[in-house]
């Protein structure tokens, strides 16, 4: 069978799930290609595309949350003119070009993480130039704007059932729901002893252990972070990952040596064995992105949220603490309260840990592949 998987350059998240079910199709035999639509399309729109995220999510927070609740309120009609749509246009011009890219590799099953690629492809079969069936996959712990504005595609992956209610509302037909959950890398799936996990990491098992990230760009401010949960009257190990920012990694480096001796700090700049790091940790001090989130929710490990994008992470803070599995730092919440009061408390944790299994999908990306491969033998 052959799959080809489709995402955008927007945040690391929908690159990382697309190579979660690329590795496990590949895995069951399956001949998988993976392509950033953008760069076929056209490579201005691309970096136009992945550049305005990050700037309009980091720079201008309150335009980038307005303009999210008005797409999530009122689908993206509300940014047409009478004949116009960016979105459309593009796709549109878009969908001829990029025939050939389909057509080439004659997939039997089209697979997108990214609502812009579902587009595409609902464009596309809308013309008749796409057959296979085509998956699209909701990345957060929400339904972005425009999904419900994508009927030609077949099925629609989300983060859990608890969100099935959502997404009718949003106008997407309950039979196209598959609320099987955010794929992620299999090895957030393979049990490691907190023991095993700190050997490999050269720590203490027996220390409390708090996990910080802040993203692949590292967005936190995490030397902010770092100062507050010093003052915390607890012997602690804090593994504070950085991703991609190198300037943050080397202030948190010279802010080593100066710590209190209650607080054992371990900077890393971007690591690739996360899922060692989440099963030495007694929580995790993280931005909600909804991978992260999936994969805190398969090692079963407790979340403390802080700095959320505006619009989708927001949604993702929304369902985690409404639904009792995470605590969210604010001005008058900070990180040492959360620390202190999560830690303090037995029975809260133990809840927490419980009510996670309950929500978990730890195994997605497998159950996502079998769907797939199952569509072909339809």
């Amino acid at each position: 069978m052959k799959v080809l998987i489709l995402s955008v350059t927007a945040g690391y998240g929908h690159h990382a799930t697309a190579k979660a079910v690329s590795d496990m199709l590949a895995q069951k035999g399956a001949e998988v290609e993976t392509v950033d639509i953008y760069k076929y399309i056209n490579r201005v729109v691309q970096q136009t595309i992945d550049k305005g995220y990050l700037l309009t999510s980091k720079r201008t927070p309150e335009l980038y949350r307005v303009c999210y609740g008005l797409a999530e309120n009122h689908g993206q009609g509300y940014f047409n003119t009478p004949k116009l749509n960016i979105i459309n246009i593009v796709n549109a011009l878009g969908s001829t070009k990029f025939a050939h890219v389909v057509n080439d590799f004659a997939p039997d099953a089209i697979v997108c993480t990214h609502v812009f690629a579902a587009q595409l492809m609902n464009e596309m079969k809308k013309r008749g130039k796409v057959t296979a069936p085509v998956v699209g996959i909701v990345t957060d712990y929400t339904i972005h704007p425009f999904w419900e504005d994508v009927p030609f595609v077949e099925h629609i992956v989300t983060a859990s059932d608890l969100l099935t209610h959502l997404a009718v509302k949003r106008g997407i037909s309950r039979d196209r729901i598959l609320p099987i959950g955010i794929p992620i890398h299999p090895k957030f799936n393979q049990p490691i002893t907190r023991a095993d996990a700190a050997a490999l990491l050269g720590i203490d098992p027996t220390r409390p252990t708090i996990l910080m990230m802040g993203g692949s760009m590292g967005y936190s401010n995490s030397k902010k972070l770092i100062a507050q949960l010093s003052s915390v009257d607890l012997p602690f190990q804090l593994l504070a990952v950085c991703g991609n920012n190198q300037k943050q990694y080397k202030q948190l480096l010279s802010l080593k040596p100066k710590m209190p001796a209650n607080c054992e700090l371990h900077p890393y700049g971007f690591v690739d064995n996360v899922e060692v790091m989440m099963s030495a940790a007694d929580c995790i001090v993280t931005k909600p992105g909804g991978l992260t989130v999936s994969e805190a929710l398969a090692k079963n490990l407790p979340m403390i949220l802080v700095d959320p994008i505006p619009g989708h992470e927001e949604r993702n803070v929304e369902f985690l603490t409404n639904n009792g599995i995470s605590s969210l730092v604010t001005k008058t919440f900070p990180i040492d309260e959360a620390i202190y009061q999560l830690f303090q408390n037995p029975v809260r944790l133990d809840t927490v840990r419980e009510t996670m299994r309950a929500i978990s999908h730890p195994n997605a990306t497998e159950v996502l592949a079998d769907f797939v491969l199952q569509l072909h033998r339809d």
